[in-house]
């Protein structure tokens, strides 16, 4: 049951088929591989287990206990017992309790001598006290007799005629087998009927990967489609257990899992929707925006900012923001143009591109184009009627009524795949620098907002840390709580560890030259996480924690508990992932691990970048030694790292 919805917050129900209805007078109640029958009578202190099907009139006392074995030789064993009983002493003490009352008193209400259990037997374990019994209908009678109908004829005398054996025999003498298949019946039916009553369960805050793995088992038909008014987080859940379910079957689930992703971008894009733009012309004819960033060094918590995780649970991550060869190494520059279209180009990629229409803006999802993301960008800034105040007959009009075109040119100075966070950092220089060149005054947070909801359009996915990292100078702390509204509150730690002439030649940063895509861990992760996959959820909690392990060692200043630290992200990281450590990248570190205190491939990982802290300048030096002798490739090779001291910066000619 729902743990919200429960009459008593002290009952708890497993695999079990429960007819009977709780109420708030029931506590301390545990129900497991059993049948509880609407006649049944129930009060507190109560741990049921193993009953069959049945339809018994039975009333426990407080403080009953029931438990039904199945047995090797056939039949069943009935064990009723009390919930605060030993199951020790001698048979014949005052202080040796059975069914919450001394046992000789027990046996007097029944008419019952000592004899009937021999004369050897001295202690209430090993006394032949439990009866075996060969049908349900019998088991009704006897337990009666047992628990609190010490008259009733029927169930004495099956006790008397049973073969009876000792709490020690029962455990000799289970039937394991006969045990675990009747809970893996209450267990499939249980399946059902949670996933049928989602709402007053808790079907969707199962491990919903094991969930998939027992449909699968139990060869059931995967749950039907939520509707559309069901929670979005239950919706969520729901088409990615159907997908996993038809993966696992060996049929295609691109369908329900296109859904899920798809729900998830609707939801982050429902408030950018409702901010709507209205772009105005906010710089002379003949200025020029330019705007520049650092990148970004997760060195712990990433993957805690990504929803639906950091939407459940919130998040914490700390990152650098670094230069690289002393310069910001993403820059845009955005001109007005006296032609009514707007032109595209990047230097790097040595691509353009003129966009006249709606339509051609609107194709920012499309595979392997340059430049998708200043077309999302252009569409958040209000250039698509989807996210525009005013409504236009075309893009033509729009840009005679904004009264100029523009050219947007970038520079991407550093690899593809670096693993910097350069496409999210990027695309929120784009969206600051539209901001301020068409007057929408967004502040750092919306531009980081709107990146997030940048990168779903382009259907990438992703979280915040990557634009808040490079957007904010500096080293930081980034926090936010669970809910949809992601904006991150940043805590400031000291630089010293990384601006101090001891220190700062100890952080290395070494392009392997090995390539990777991003988005195929990313969605893999993230797909554990639309499972409540335990072992991601229970990693990513660690992770979460580590961050705010990390930020104290930062904070007082300690290197070697922070390259400790990062190694220990590393590991994280690996758990998380094993695509995150290729074998190429595992024969670079074996070379000079030696020398180091902690290393880690930023962001995704998979390739790109190798962050390296050496445990001092000598070995620092060493390290560039050997990888320089012995590059993997004929692209690898170190490149110089700052502090970034300024974030996303913005200038006018």
């Amino acid at each position: 049951m729902h743990r919200k919805l429960k009459p008593n917050p002290a009952i708890f129900v497993q695999n079990a088929a429960i007819d009977y209805a709780f109420t708030g007078a029931n506590n301390n109640i545990w129900i497991e591989n059993s049948h509880v029958h609407q006649a049944w009578k129930l009060r507190t202190a109560h741990i049921i287990t193993g009953v069959p099907r049945n339809d018994w009139h039975l009333a426990l006392p407080d403080g009953v206990c029931l438990d039904i074995v199945p047995l090797k030789q056939g039949g069943w064993a009935v064990r009723p017992y009390g919930y605060d009983d030993a199951f020790s002493g001698h048979l014949a003490s005052h202080d040796t309790l059975f069914l919450g009352k001394p046992f000789v008193h027990w046996l007097a209400e029944r008419g019952v001598s000592l004899q009937a259990f021999g004369t050897k037997i001295s202690d209430l374990q090993a006394a032949a006290l439990f009866p075996v019994v060969r049908n349900v209908a019998q088991m009704e009678a006897v337990i009666r007799w047992m628990i609190n109908e010490p008259t009733l004829s029927e169930g004495k005398q099956l006790w008397m005629e049973a073969e009876r054996l000792s709490a020690d025999e029962i455990s000799a003498c289970a039937d394991l087998k006969a045990l675990y298949q009747q809970r893996k019946q209450y267990s499939k039916e249980n399946l059902t009927t949670l996933a049928t009553n989602y709402e007053r369960s808790v079907f969707y805050q199962l491990d919903l990967e094991d969930v998939a793995q027992q449909y699968t088992h139990f060869g059931l038909p995967k749950p039907a489609l939520l509707p559309d008014d069901a929670p979005t987080m239950q919706r969520i859940h729901n088409s990615m257990l159907r997908a996993r379910i038809d993966t696992l079957n060996g049929v295609s689930s691109e369908a329900d899992e296109q859904v899920a992703f798809g729900l998830l971008r609707d939801t982050i894009l429902a408030p950018i929707y409702q901010r709507k733009s209205r772009p105005k012309l906010n710089v002379y004819s003949d200025q020029i925006v330019w705007g520049r960033s650092p990148v970004r060094i997760d060195i712990s918590g990433g993957w805690t900012d990504t929803p639906p995780f950091s939407l459940l649970k919130g998040g914490n991550v700390v990152n650098l923001a670094i230069e690289l060869n002393g310069q910001p190494p993403l820059q845009v520059y955005i001109k007005p143009s006296e032609q009514l279209h707007i032109v595209l180009r990047s230097i790097d990629m040595g691509a353009i591109e003129v966009v006249t229409t709606y339509e051609q803006l609107a194709d920012y999802s499309k595979i392997g184009s340059p430049f998708s993301i200043p077309k999302a960008a252009l569409a958040l800034a209000g250039f698509l009627p989807a996210f525009s105040e005013v409504a236009y007959a075309s893009l033509r009009q729009q840009l005679e009524a904004f009264g100029m075109g523009m050219e947007i040119t970038l520079l991407s100075a550093i690899p593809a795949g670096s693993g910097l966070g350069t496409s999210s950092i990027l695309a929120a220089t784009v969206l600051g620098s539209l901001s301020d060149f068409c007057g929408l005054a967004w502040d750092k947070n919306e531009i980081c907002n709107r990146t997030l909801a940048l990168e779903q359009l382009l259907t990438t996915g992703g979280g915040w840390q990557d634009q808040y990292g490079g957007v904010l100078h500096g080293v930081k702390l980034l926090r936010t709580q669970a809910g949809f509204d992601q904006s991150a509150t940043v805590h400031w730690l000291p630089s010293q560890l990384f601006t101090l002439p001891e220190y700062r030649a100890c952080h290395l940063l070494y392009y392997t030259g090995i390539t990777r895509t991003a988005k195929e861990i990313l969605v893999e992760i993230v797909r554990g996480m639309f499972l409540n996959s335990l072992p991601h959820l229970s990693l990513l909690d660690e992770m979460k924690q580590h961050a705010l392990e990390m930020a104290d060692a930062i904070q007082r200043n300690d290197f070697a508990a922070y390259g400790h630290a990062l190694a220990k992200n590393w590991s994280q990281n690996k758990q998380l992932d094993s695509g995150t450590n290729p074998p190429e990248v595992e024969a670079i570190i074996r070379q000079i691990s030696d020398y180091c205190l902690g290393y880690k491939l930023p962001g995704a990982g998979g390739g790109g970048f190798l962050y390296i802290v050496a445990k001092d300048p000598q070995a620092a030096a060493r390290i560039r030694e050997i990888l320089t002798k012995n590059p993997p490739n004929n692209r690898a090779r170190f490149v110089e790292m700052s502090l970034s001291e300024y974030g996303f910066q913005l200038s006018r000619s």
